[in-house]
Parts: structure tokens; sequence; C-alpha cells
């Protein structure tokens, strides 16, 4: 939708809906149509995302005999301050006034929406009684387009307003049900009745309130949407888009408005000298951190994606223990300092096992709503998947349940797809233990690679001992300088330097066989053609991994970390014009070098060996097994017959 598409949703048109939407806040009756009293709805749950209202088992003590009925009608304002103590909390003032502000904007949208398409018109002549009855069939699909409109703007607005309350409260809602498409005051009226019934179930304190209202709009817009896909005459709506200036809230069509707010982040921060060893991936990390920063909000793009040296998805691999925790602890605090010393909104999201669903398709959504929330364009995201070995399933796997196939689908579309935008905003890490257990074509989407091998040397040892050790002893140091092994350009240059030659087995005998036949690799055909040789060991070696090689080269021809005072001092460099900005960083880049391309060839060429030895040795145990297994029943078959 271009900017000339845009109209302005008046502020005097909301404002005048101020009192029927107040209206509806403060208390209505309705009998529910579609759906049911959720006291009536005591049910055993099947399984997450199937099941009757409420898909919920309440934790909280006393909340399963809690009666929802509502004398008199709906209430929501009288639910929401009987939360308190007495006093209204800011933030449940502030939700009620969310729900009354997105009433008035959803009630101004259905007027505007009416004028536009000749419904205003159509109910002027109903009124009068006099509707031909040529047109009594579109009056009654244009109320249906009207209801849908409505609907989908009061979630939609509500989801945007209540955004900067949302917390890390969790709290899981059915489908709504109580969606009714008679006319827009009726519908309007059952989503709050819905609604009210959530609120009185699982809303119990300030956080659980924000937590039900955000997801109850969220479900509601995702009803909404599948309904408006057999919609009829809602095409004034969908084909313009409308501005709410004074809530920077932009309703284009059915398609949800995200506000640029990062939510509080509950992690406990590490500083870049409590992480021990790991230096290649300490090194990547603070730099990943800087490189994000230098996005630029207006242009909506990143100096580093333009000249191609940013890293959009990087993979974190590492025994268990190694410091993969740390490295993302250490990361989030940097981003999470850096946003709030510039004023940019930082979102992190984790995506874990948690969220692999056994309702079919709702992994997927899952995983979709996790991508969409990081890469949001008005946001600096940072999205991590924890133990991606046992969250994406490997295709072909018939240990792999369907939400994990789900996840792999979704994953490898939005890292690498047709679609995929690189706009320099957000960096995704997937971590693992076990590597060589993800699908191969999602492992290779992974364009860094970060081996998390923890703690190396004997300096290592003696600084994790005295850092985990704390002060709270009086154990001299001894013949020790601590963390001076730590220092991150001395031991990233001596890492860097290690991969000159590979290190995995299978792959050294490539290297060497190389050398002998063709000499030193110092042109680009010999590097070339060790590549080749590299593709003819290993078939899996194929034109992404070419990619993620050269990325991760023109990421080392940056080797160099914006300075810290840029981050401090946002004037220096985050706040100036991006092509200023991109013209402060070519300044900084390095030539590129033969060595530089040879070591990241072996750091990749590495890593994907030692995950195929692991993935073939594992393959290898579990054929094993299973033929074990079958001479073990065989055996006991034929003991059984005899």
């Amino acid at each position: 939708m271009s900017v000339r598409d845009t109209m302005e949703l008046k502020e005097e048109a909301i404002r005048a809906q101020y009192d029927a939407a107040l209206g509806l806040v403060s208390g209505f009756d309705h009998a529910p149509r579609l759906a049911k009293p959720l006291e009536a709805a005591v049910v055993a749950e099947r399984s997450p995302g199937i099941g009757t209202r409420p898909r919920f088992r309440s934790t909280v003590p006393g909340m399963a005999a809690r009666s929802t009925a509502r004398p008199g009608g709906v209430r929501i304002a009288e639910r929401v301050e009987g939360l308190s103590d007495g006093l209204v909390s800011p933030v449940q003032a502030a939700a009620l006034n969310a729900l009354r502000r997105a009433l008035a904007i959803a009630l101004a949208m259905g007027e505007t929406f009416a004028a536009q398409s000749g419904l205003a018109e159509l109910k002027r002549a109903n009124l009068e009684g006099r509707v031909p009855e040529a047109k009594r069939a579109e009056f009654g699909e244009l109320l249906q387009a009207e209801a849908l409109v409505v609907l989908f703007t009061f979630a939609n607005a509500t989801a945007f307003l209540i955004a900067p309350h949302v917390g890390t409260q969790p709290v899981e809602l059915g489908e709504v049900e109580e969606v009714l498409t008679d006319n827009a005051p009726l519908a309007l009226q059952g989503v709050l009745w819905e609604l009210d019934q959530d609120i009185g179930a699982l809303a119990t304190d300030d956080a659980r309130l924000v937590a039900v209202i955000s997801g109850f709009a969220e479900a509601l817009m995702k009803k909404v949407q599948i309904r408006a896909e057999n919609g009829a005459r809602t095409s004034a709506f969908t084909s313009g888009s409308w501005k709410v200036e004074a809530d920077q809230l932009t309703i284009a069509g059915f398609k949800p408005a995200k506000a640029a707010k990062g939510g509080q982040i509950v992690m406990a921060f590490k500083s870049p000298h409590e992480v021990v060893g790991n230096h290649i991936a300490k090194y990547q990390s603070l730099k990943l951190a800087k490189m994000l920063m230098a996005y630029d909000f207006e242009r909506r793009l990143n100096p580093f994606a333009e000249l191609g040296g940013f890293i959009f998805t990087f993979m974190g691999d590492g025994k268990p223990g190694t410091g993969k925790t740390t490295l993302i602890q250490m990361m989030a605090g940097l981003l999470d300092g850096y946003c709030k010393t510039a004023g940019y909104p930082f979102r992190y999201q984790n995506f874990s096992i948690d969220q692999i669903d056994s309702y079919q398709g709702k992994s997927g959504q899952n995983a979709k709503a996790f991508i969409d929330a990081v890469i949001d364009p008005g946001v600096i995201g940072f999205g991590t998947i924890d133990d991606i070995d046992q969250v994406a399933g490997k295709r072909g796997d018939r240990q792999s349940s369907a939400g994990q196939q789900e996840v792999t689908a979704v994953f490898m579309q939005a890292f690498a797809g047709a679609g995929t935008v690189v706009r320099g905003n957000c960096t995704f890490g997937m971590f693992s233990n076990y590597p060589e257990n993800v699908d191969d074509a999602l492992r290779q989407r992974a364009g860094a690679r970060f081996l998390v091998d923890g703690p190396q040397t004997k300096e290592d040892y003696i600084d994790i001992l005295s850092l985990l050790l704390g002060k709270g002893h009086s154990i001299p140091v001894g013949d020790h300088q601590l963390f001076a092994a730590q220092e991150i350009r001395k031991a990233v240059a001596a890492s860097f330097e290690g991969y000159s030659k590979p290190h995995e087995e299978g792959l050294l005998k490539v290297w060497e066989q190389t050398a002998a036949t063709i000499g030193p690799l110092d042109t680009i055909a010999k590097i070339g053609a060790y590549l080749k040789a590299i593709q003819a060991a290993d078939d899996r070696f194929t034109g992404r991994a070419i990619k993620n090689i050269t990325d991760a080269v023109k990421v080392r021809a940056m080797d160099f970390e914006l300075p810290d005072e840029w981050m401090e001092e946002p004037d220096l460099f985050l706040f100036k014009p991006y092509d200023e900005k991109l013209g402060m960083i070519k300044g900084l880049m390095q030539p590129i070098t033969v060595e530089m391309v040879i070591q990241e060839v072996n750091r990749y060429a590495d890593s994907e060996f030692r995950y195929a030895d692991k993935s073939d040795e594992v393959a290898i145990e579990n054929a094993v097994r299973d033929m074990r297994r079958m001479e073990e029943a065989k055996k006991r078959y034929l003991e059984g017959r005899g």
C-alpha cells in the first residue's frame, strides 16, 4: 500500500463514538447464541489446541469452582475493577482505556465503510421501509461485511494498544466462538460477552488480565480473517488503508498492525567478560549486536545488509555445558542495553519444544507467529531456537512428529525462502547439542557457524573457576593474570589462524590430497578446485554452502567493531542519515584476502563434516539397534513355536 492510498481516520470521528464505546465497556445484556458460559464447560481437556471452551486448565487454587455467571449481563469495567483491592491499578485503567479506544476506532471504521460501500444509504432506506426487493440480498451481505470490518478493527486496535503492557505471563485461550455477523452492534456485543467470560475465568491479576485481552484480540483477528476469505462486499475495506494519527495505528484491510514495542525481557543478562572461551562465537556475537544497531528505521534497511556482511541466521553448536545459554544471555543483554540508550524498541523471542502442539497446524502457526514477531521492521529483533534438533524434525524421519515437521517447513521458508527479505533489523540463532540431528537443508540455512566449545586452555579453566567462585572467599589467585587470555582480539586472531588447515579428519584428507595435486591454494581457481573436492567427498556440500562461506568472508572484511562510543552516544552514528552511516561503515572495511577465504572454507566445511560424521554414526547405531531387536524378536518367536 503506497502512502498516497492511506487516508486519515479522523480523530473527531473516533471521539464521536466514545459514548457508545463506553456503554459497551460499562454494561449491556447479551444472550449467547454460539458459545456457552464457561462454568458450563467443565470437560476434560483432550489436547492443546483441541476441545470445547475452555481449553485451559486453571492452576489457580479455587478457580475451577469460581462462577463466571454475570447477573444483569456483561459488565467488563466492573469485572476488571473487581481485580483490584478497591483502587483501580494503572494497568487496569490502561486496559479499560485501550478497550474503549479500540471500540471507538472500530465503530468509526464501521461508519466509514458504510459510507464508502453504499451501506449507509441502504440503512436509511431500511428505516423508512423502502429497500427494494432487488437490493435486499446486497443489504444483508453488506451488513455482514460491516460486522467483519468492525470486529477485525476492534481486535486489531486492541492488540496494538495493549502491546506496550504485555509481559511474559502465559495464558491459553481457545477459539473465539461468539462471532455473530448479523450486524456490527450485535457482533461487538457477542465478542465482548466472550471476552468478559475469559477475563472472569483467567484474569487473577494485572499481568494475566493483559495477557487475556491480548490473546483474545489475536485469536479474534485470526477467526475474522478466516471468515473474511469467503466474505462478500468487503472491497471498500480491503482496497484502502487508514491511519489513526494519535495512536500511529495503520488499518490496512484484514492485516494485523504490529506495535513497535519491545516488551520486558525476563533474563539474567551476562557481561562479555563472563563468557570464558568460545572466542570466535563471542566475538561474532559482539559484532552482530552492534551490526543490528546500524539499522535505519526510516529507510528500513541496514547498511551491513546492503554491503553483504550481515548475519541473518547462525547456528551455535557444542557439547552440553559449553556456554550456549550464556552466549544468548550476553547478546540479549548487549542489545537490550544498546536499544535503551538509543530509545529503540527491542524484542527478544525464544522458540522452544513447549510450542510444539499435537493439534494439526498449531505448531506451524506458533512458528509463524514467532518469526513474524522477530522480523517486525519496527523493532530490533533477536530470535533464538533452543535445542533446534528437538524442535524442528528431520524430513522423512519417522521419529519426528507432524508438529516438528510443520516447524521445519516454516523455518526453511522464513530463513531462505522465495519471499525472505533481509532488512538487517533482526537475527535468528539456532542452538543445539546435537546439530547432526537437524535437517540438512535447515542447518545449511544457518549462514554463520558458532562453535561453542567452552573453555579450552589451562588459563580458560582458571578464569572460569575464579568467575564462578565469586568474591566470597580469600583464596589467592596465584601465578595467573585473570582474564588476560580472554582478551578478545588476541584470542580471535589465534582461533582464526587455527583454521589455516582443517580440523576434521575427513576434511584434512581432502585438503592434503588437493594441496599435493595443485599446490598452495592462492588463486580463486585453486580454491574452487578445493571446494569441488569437498563436494566429491560429501555431496551435501552444495551451492548454498558456498554462499554461506562467501557471506562469512564478507563479514570478515568487516572485521571491525563499531566503536563503543557510537553505541553510547547515538548522535555519533545511530541517529545519522542512512547514506552517512553507509559511508562511515565503508571507511572501516578491510580488503578480502586469500587467507580469509581459506579459513572460512575450512571453518564451514569442518562443521559440515563434523555433523555428517556424527549423523552417519547415529544412523549406523540406530540400524544396528534395529537389527538386534529383530534378531531377538525372531529368536523369541521361534522359541514360542517350539
